[in-house]
């Protein structure tokens, strides 16, 4: 398959080496409007503009910053080509039911990136989780340089919003909110605490100015309580037997999640699959993301 990637930071560079590691592509074109980054990558067909890439390709993947996913999204869609593009999916929710609509509309994938999805750390745990009373989430890293067009909330907290999602069914019933600017014109470091209709609480923090990584959920539920660290893909379930605490740690294949995410986008291309449920998944996280991220700027 011919390959076109969008945007060629950090996070496109890890893209174009998992296609040559997934030989998957019989050729890849890369597009990024700054030609100096392209200058690294003359062995491969390179343009400045992306639009260039519509005669060559059959699948392209979009890491670019948020501000401008839309329009280039949209711009494949509409030519019928399938879309891998990173979280947020767009900066609105309006931007999101658009390219959702064109993707139904030309049958054509519209597929997002959240990584966790693909960690299998979760994929592990997810299926021990019942009717959960507690989730604590800590997702932390140090001050970045990049990604700095949107908040922490839509740069780093919309991760564990996605799984959170995933975990609890039921509707929202409040959310309290804070955020700080520390080093940006927008928010490094946030906190939301969502009560569900259930009765279930995340407790969420994300933060660009830490001085560690940290990427963790604790998961609390009647007599048991499972601990994940989705960087060391390790899972502890600690239970409650008698008077004592007795913990488990479960083995887990580990894969790198990107790598996973992008196969499975991958493999629907090659099955024809252009089923909405993975935009409109991400369209619920992004639509939680800007609701915690309005309640913040209200403050």
């Amino acid at each position: 398959m011919k390959v076109g990637i969008v945007g060629i930071g950090k996070l496109g560079s890890i893209h174009l080496r998992i296609y040559n590691e997934l030989k998957s592509a019989s050729k890849l074109y890369l597009a990024d409007c700054d030609p100096q980054k392209l200058q690294n990558y003359k062995d491969h067909c390179c343009f400045t503009d992306y639009k260039k890439l519509k005669e060559h390709v059959d699948l392209v993947s979009i890491a670019t910053p948020t501000i401008v996913h839309f329009k280039i999204a949209k711009f494949f869609l509409q030519n019928k080509i399938p879309v891998l593009v990173e979280k947020p999916l767009t900066e609105s929710v309006k931007e999101a039911q658009e390219l959702i609509k064109i993707s139904k509309k030309n049958k054509t994938l519209l597929f997002v990136g959240h990584v966790e999805r693909y960690n299998n750390a979760y994929l592990r745990a997810k299926k021990l989780i019942v009717n959960p009373l507690f989730i604590e989430c800590h997702r932390l890293s140090p001050y970045p340089y990049r990604s700095l067009d949107v908040s922490v909330v839509l740069d780093l907290m919309i991760h564990d919003l996605d799984i959170i999602i995933d975990i609890v069914k039921k509707g929202i019933k409040s959310i309290d909110t804070k955020g700080v600017k520390v080093l940006s014109p927008s928010e490094d470091i946030a906190n939301a605490r969502i009560t569900f209709n259930d009765g279930c609480v995340a407790n969420i923090t994300a933060s660009r100015i830490s001085a560690k990584r940290e990427r963790k959920i604790r998961i609390f539920m009647s007599n048991c309580y499972i601990s994940l660290d989705y960087a060391l893909q390790l899972v502890d379930i600690y239970r409650k037997k008698g008077k004592k605490i007795i913990k488990t740690t479960l083995r887990i294949n580990k894969e790198e999640p990107l790598k996973k995410e992008i196969s499975c986008f991958i493999n629907l291309v090659k099955k024809g699959n252009f089923e909405a449920e993975y935009a409109e998944k991400s369209k619920d996280a992004l639509k939680l993301a800007l609701r915690i991220q309005k309640n913040i700027e209200r403050q």
